[in-house]
């Protein structure tokens, strides 16, 4: 059973929530079109957000962050979601993926080089792991590394990378062997932004989560030494991948509860005062209706993280469940957004109203940590592998 973290009781994570969620109400949501209009997060916010530890909170607070664990992620997320997503996006990487490949395979040497500066914010670290031929899995990569010496020469291309623009460090994925019955040949390096042979693209033009930044990344002859190795070991690579990918997608399913809240208070807000022939368009029942549907998404959207990170944090389900919560919450939160912009009727599609922006930001989350055919595949292929198993049929 899960009892929570002791590192972080709770009483404290309290206060540190209620400080996080006066953050986003009272500096980030006033500026949310500014951040939309200019395409990218104020200086003043960046820092602030690194003031309060925000580019450390999910890493040990040996290393200099808060120190939260996956159940306290969630609640953050929640919080962070109900504002402008390319705020999150900021410091997502330095929290989940790419922070927490090292906190669970990195060497103690590789913790102590770089976990510090992530948790400061004075390292942004992109996960490097979508390519043009291989996005939700990771089995596809083409990008290469080979044995140079006691390092290793990259070579390849990556695309959609996460504050590539911004980075200081890559945590590449790269295949060292071809795919075998002995494992998939897959690698993790910790690659300076600044070695030579990296080129970063201008940062991508999409169709929502201003300010938030992708582009792409090219390895051309980038050598590394031994320290590079993720663990120190080339097998390691994969596994570190799928376990990320897992608590991030939990992240992700949290994060877009916090977006279909804020569209859902959004609806209600506007159906409470907007009137059609001098009526309240709340007295219609059909609006009602919309509303009552958002509610229960949101409602359910809530429990089912919760319970999913309850699950993961007691180690009873790090696979099914995280994808299961992700496909869940991320389709929900499109559904409630798309019928924030029906209450709003006409006003909902205009530029500069804040269901519009979260209809077009929600879009991307079914895509990224695995689109939602990747989950699909990943529950019912784990369920019937499971009952086979059970069986003790083969498959």
């Amino acid at each position: 059973m899960y009892t929570g973290n002791p590192d972080v009781p709770d009483d404290v994570f309290a206060e540190v929530l209620d400080q996080i969620e006066d953050f986003v109400r009272s500096r980030v949501m006033p500026r949310e079109r500014e951040i939309m209009e200019t395409d990218r997060i104020p200086a003043d916010l960046r820092q602030q957000a690194a003031e309060m530890g925000l580019f450390g909170y999910a890493l040990p607070q040996r290393w200099g962050g808060l120190g939260l664990d996956v159940v306290q992620d969630v609640e953050v997320a929640m919080v962070l979601g109900y504002s402008s997503l390319a705020l999150r996006s900021m410091f997502g990487t330095n929290n989940g993926i790419a922070g927490q490949v090292l906190v669970g395979f990195g060497t103690d040497e590789q913790r102590a080089r770089w976990l510090p500066g992530m948790a400061s914010g004075e390292i942004v670290a992109s996960f490097a792991l979508t390519e043009p031929g291989a996005g939700s899995n990771p089995a596809g990569l083409r990008t290469t590394a080979k044995p140079d010496g006691d390092g290793w020469v990259i070579d390849g291309a990556k695309q959609f990378i996460t504050n590539a623009t911004e980075a200081g460090l890559f945590v590449v994925f790269a295949r060292t062997q071809p795919p075998s019955e002995a494992g998939p040949g897959i690698a993790v390096f910790l690659v300076p932004a600044d070695a030579p042979g990296i080129t970063v693209g201008p940062h991508d033009a999409k169709m929502g989560q201003e300010g938030s930044r992708t582009a792409e990344v090219t390895f051309s002859q980038v050598r590394v030494g031994p320290e590079a190795l993720v663990g120190g070991d080339a097998d390691v690579g994969y596994r570190a991948a799928m376990a990320s990918l897992a608590r991030g997608r939990i992240h992700i399913a949290a994060l877009a509860v916090g977006a279909a809240q804020r569209a859902l208070d959004e609806s209600v807000s506007y159906a409470a005062t907007a009137t059609q022939g001098g009526t309240p368009i709340g007295d219609f029942q059909l609006v009602q209706a919309m509303i009552a549907d958002q509610q229960t998404g949101v409602m359910a959207g809530r429990a089912l993280v919760r319970d999913t990170a309850r699950r993961y944090a007691t180690g009873e389900d790090r696979r099914i469940g995280p994808s299961a919560a992700k496909l869940f919450c991320t389709e929900m939160a499109g559904k409630v957004a798309d019928l924030a912009v029906q209450v709003h009727g006409g006003n909902g599609y205009m530029r500069g109203v804040a269901v519009e922006r979260i209809y077009r930001d929600v879009r991307l989350m079914w895509l990224y940590e695995g689109t939602s055919e990747i989950q699909r595949l990943i529950v019912g292929g784990g369920l019937l592998r499971a009952e086979r198993k059970k069986a003790g049929r083969p498959g």
